[in-house]
This record gives C-alpha cells, sequence and structure tokens, in this order.
C-alpha cells in the first residue's frame, strides 16, 4: 500500500520531470517561442492534481464520474500538457508535436476528450463560468464527479469572473474548486499595479471557502486539494506561486512571459533544476 510520504515522494519527481518537459517543448517550439513564465509557475499545482488527487482514467478518458479539469490561463500549457503526458493521456511521441502544424498540442488548449483535454481555453476570464456549470450539471445529475478550474490572479481582473463566483454561491456548488496560480505579475507587468486588489476579501465576499497554499510545495498544495469541503460551499485555493518557478533568470521576470528560449538558455535552465 502506498503510503503518505511515497505519495508525496512520486508527485515530487513527477514534477521535476514536467519542469524538464517543460523546457524541452519551450525549446524544440524555435521561433514561435513559449509561455514559459506561466508554464513554469503552475508545474507543482498540474502534479498533485494529476499525480494524485483527479479522479480520472487514460484508458477510460470519458469516463462519466471522472473528475474534470479546466485550465482557464489557457498560456499555461506547458504544465498542462506535461502533466497529461505523466499521467498517460499523451504519448511522448504526441508531446513532441507542441506548436507544431499539424499537431494536436497548440500554444493554447484545444478540446480532446481522448486526450483528457476537457474544454478549449485561451480567452482569460471564462473559465470559471465554464466550470459554474459544468459542476451545475453534476449536481442535476446526480452525479459525483468534481470540478476544478486553474486561473490566474490576473485574469480574476474579468467581470466575467465574479458573476461566475456569484452563481457558483447562489447554487451552491460545493463540488467546485477554483485554484487560483497568484504570481502576482501579469503580461503586462505587476499585479498590484494594475489592478492593486485584495482577492482573499473579494472570494470571501461572494461566499466562497478560502484556502491558502503555498504553489510550489506539493505538501501544502496536496492537503488543500484533498480536504473535504464544506457543504454547498464553493472553494477558492490561492496558491502562491512564482511565475517562471525553477530557472533563475525567468524568475519574476515578465520578458519570459512569452519568449524564444536558446540552446544556451535551456542549457543552464537544465542544469539549474538537475542541481536542484
Amino acid at each position: 500500500m502506498t503510503t503518505h510520504d511515497q505519495i508525496l515522494g512520486n508527485i515530487e519527481e513527477m514534477a521535476c520531470r514536467m519542469r524538464k518537459n517543460a523546457l524541452d517543448l519551450a525549446l524544440s517550439a524555435g521561433n514561435n517561442g513559449a509561455h514559459l513564465g506561466s508554464g513554469l509557475s503552475i508545474i507543482e499545482i498540474m502534479a498533485v492534481l494529476y499525480g494524485g488527487v483527479l479522479k480520472v482514467d487514460p484508458n477510460n478518458p470519458r469516463w462519466v464520474e471522472r473528475d474534470r479539469f479546466i485550465l482557464s490561463k489557457g498560456h499555461g500549457t506547458l504544465g498542462y500538457y506535461t502533466a497529461l503526458a505523466e499521467a498517460g493521456f499523451i504519448s511522448r511521441e504526441e508531446l513532441a508535436t507542441f506548436e507544431r502544424n499539424g499537431g494536436i498540442l497548440p500554444g493554447q488548449p484545444v478540446m480532446n476528450p481522448d486526450k483528457g483535454i476537457e474544454f478549449s481555453s485561451g480567452s482569460l476570464g471564462h473559465g470559471l463560468s465554464l466550470g459554474v456549470g459544468v459542476a451545475l450539471a453534476g449536481k442535476k445529475r446526480g452525479r459525483n464527479y468534481r470540478v476544478y478550474v486553474l486561473m490566474g490572479d490576473g485574469e480574476c481582473n474579468e467581470g466575467s469572473v465574479w458573476e461566475a463566483a456569484m452563481a457558483a454561491k447562489h447554487f451552491q456548488l460545493d463540488n467546485l474548486i477554483a485554484i487560483i496560480d497568484a504570481n502576482e505579475m501579469q503580461s503586462d507587468g505587476a499585479r498590484c499595479d494594475i489592478m492593486s486588489t485584495d482577492y482573499a476579501a473579494m472570494w470571501q465576499g461572494f461566499g466562497w471557502d478560502v484556502v491558502f497554499a503555498d504553489g510550489h510545495n506539493i505538501s501544502s498544495l496536496y492537503n488543500a486539494l484533498i480536504a473535504g469541503t464544506t457543504p454547498s460551499i464553493p472553494r477558492v485555493i490561492l496558491a502562491s506561486t512564482v511565475k517562471g518557478k525553477g530557472v533563475s533568470f525567468m524568475e519574476n521576470n515578465n520578458e519570459w512571459h512569452h519568449n524564444r528560449l536558446t540552446k544556451a538558455q535551456y542549457d543552464t535552465a537544465i542544469n539549474e533544476i538537475s542541481s536542484r
């Protein structure tokens, strides 16, 4: 029987492989570039979800009782695709088609249920609304699945997010869990300079159960995600992260929101990750 410590250890190893694979994909994208900053900031979140939390089956991807995952911040595909590969939905050969013409893995996810990609996304601020609909459908149909929506803190500037938050509380969607990748940066700069907001107070004001987690600590994330929900109340996990996490010259450097990775930069990044 797998122990709690073994589960966390396996997820740690999974996250390390994912970070290396994300850099491989970014390098292979060449001049197309990739959203490295956001992809790297969600690695641990995605590893915990797909390595120990989500109720999914790559051999039966359309299983009606499966948990649903929505990547609202669609530019985080480096973290998403590498997690799907680790979970067995995507082969290594398919993973290598990232951003290639004719491939199944573009820079923003396109719905492909057989590969574990439940929904297309990319237009920021819409994922939570979609999650509300899917969670409400589950309630009405008597299903036991949960719906997880991963969002960016920057996209929480969108009014549609708060319309969805109101609806989730009104419909008592305790099967809905939002996760905020709170890296405090967005494409135009620091979040506090663009829209200074106390998100914890706002979510609480909309009637959500608010949980805080270290977005790069496997144990902190795992405990937050497996904890039982409060009946009739949706939950949001504010996961504190670092944009570009794991690569010193990318961390908190908004030039790497989207950028091209050279071979020399790739070698430096891989050496840093391997030495940790």
